[in-house]
């Protein structure tokens, strides 16, 4: 068994590829299934985000089980095996598992250590076992980095006023315009938008619009700001908003463009120009707008240049988290290294076992039918806490054991001084 991953990001392919290879939470039960169905994938899990798509799985043959989940996202994206591979990164082994870790750190994001990542990887690891995706080993490996992201955020100065994919969108705006002053529209009403609606009134915005198909949605999102009166319209008031506004963010769901050219040509009126800054993967806002007169189109990897200027003064702190992220990345290693060492050890637990209840058996026949009965619970523990304690340091050892040679060494040993038969039980 290895554990491999398979992906992109934002490090490694452009937004155009990205969304193609987006797949949706309603999608992410479908995808878990056709991975399963692959004769070497065994486990599977999915982090799926704007910035990253990656593929963790357990395989019980590596070069296979990669081939598999790579002829997977050639088929999810409808793009030739030898155009994808170019953007695609493939980690196997203790390479996977430390990558996962900085994910869940944040150190892996655009916005160095951003937060809504681990969020994202504990959504993961729900829906690998919602969908039974997630077995032992993936299991403990996302709790594991799931750990680290935690510790990683309360441990270090790396997650103080970091800044997210909403603030970086907000302030590219902010470099060009007075908010202050600006007509302002977000359609969508989810995470990315409220942080928007937040990022918006620190700079001094006013007048900001949400539209968005849920009005519920919608008066949840306005009830966090009862400080600001926001103007709530419905999805279907979206082009008369756009061509009204001066400044348009889109963060929604969608899985096609809900702007292009055509409906911004019937919208905006002449001699009016609008800003749109999309932050959504797959895009709101279709890359036909561009050169358009009076529209100015940013998408999340023109939010690059607004985050470099944050990132050297971030980098001295990410390296407080790489000496936690080890720490996690060697307590999985330890335990993944104990797994070989579990059938021997029960194997040999249940022969002691055996033998500690016959010769209970023997003796408390011996005692006698009154003082068997009287006593029967006190000589039971007994017995129990002796083969415990003389069981307890020797299997510490071999779990601790980090020499595969010698840990093996160690387990042919025990086989054969115990005239173990591991294979009729584990076989």
């Amino acid at each position: 068994m290895n554990v491999a991953v398979v992906g992109l990001s934002h490090k490694t392919a452009p937004v155009e590829i990205r969304e193609k290879l987006s797949i949706q939470e309603a999608k992410i039960e479908e995808a878990i299934a056709h991975l399963r169905g692959y004769p070497h994938i065994e486990e599977v899990a999915i982090i799926s985000t704007c910035n990253r798509l990656e593929i963790y799985a357990v395989v019980t043959e590596t070069e296979k089980g990669v081939t598999e989940i790579t002829q997977f996202l050639s088929e999810t994206a409808h793009i030739p095996l030898q155009q994808l591979r170019r953007y695609l990164f493939t980690l196997l082994h203790q390479d996977s598992v430390r990558h996962l870790m900085r994910v869940a750190g944040g150190l892996e994001s655009l916005v160095l250590g951003e937060g809504q990542i681990l969020a994202q990887v504990r959504n993961t690891h729900k829906l690998g076992q919602k969908y039974k995706g997630i077995n032992r080993l993936l299991d403990r490996l996302f709790k594991q980095a799931i750990t680290a992201g935690r510790r990683v955020r309360t441990e270090t100065s790396i997650g103080t006023g970091a800044v997210s994919i909403s603030s970086a969108a907000v302030e590219l705006v902010h470099s060009k315009v007075d908010l202050t002053t600006q007509k302002i529209a977000i359609i969508g009403a989810g995470k990315m938008s409220c942080l928007l609606v937040k990022h918006l009134l620190a700079k001094g915005a006013t007048d900001i619009t949400i539209v968005n198909r849920s009005h519920r949605r919608s008066e949840e999102l306005a009830a966090q700001f009862a400080q600001a009166t926001l103007n709530l319209q419905a999805l279907t008031e979206m082009l008369p908003i756009v061509g009204q506004s001066d400044i348009v963010f889109t963060s929604t769901g969608a899985t096609e463009p809900i702007l292009n050219r055509a409906n911004l040509t019937s919208c905006i009126p002449e001699n009016h120009s609008v800003m749109l800054v999309d932050i959504s993967v797959p895009r709101n806002v279709d890359s036909d707008v561009h050169g358009m007169t009076g529209v100015i189109a940013y998408n999340v990897d023109d939010l690059k240049a607004v985050v470099a200027q944050n990132h050297a003064s971030r980098r001295k702190m990410a390296q407080e988290a790489e000496i936690l992220l080890e720490e996690e990345v060697e307590a999985f290693e330890l335990w993944w290294r104990s797994l070989d060492t579990v059938p021997t050890i029960s194997c040999l637990r249940s022969k002691v076992e055996d033998i500690r209840e016959q010769e209970l058996e023997k003796a408390l026949s011996r005692l006698g039918t009154e003082f068997a009965e009287k006593h029967q619970e006190v000589i039971e523990a007994l017995t129990r806490g002796i083969v415990n304690k003389i069981l307890h340091e020797p299997m510490v050892q071999l779990r601790a054991q980090q020499d595969i040679e010698a840990r093996k060494h160690c387990l042919q040993s025990l086989q054969m001084l115990f005239d173990l038969d591991v294979s009729e039980q584990y076989g």
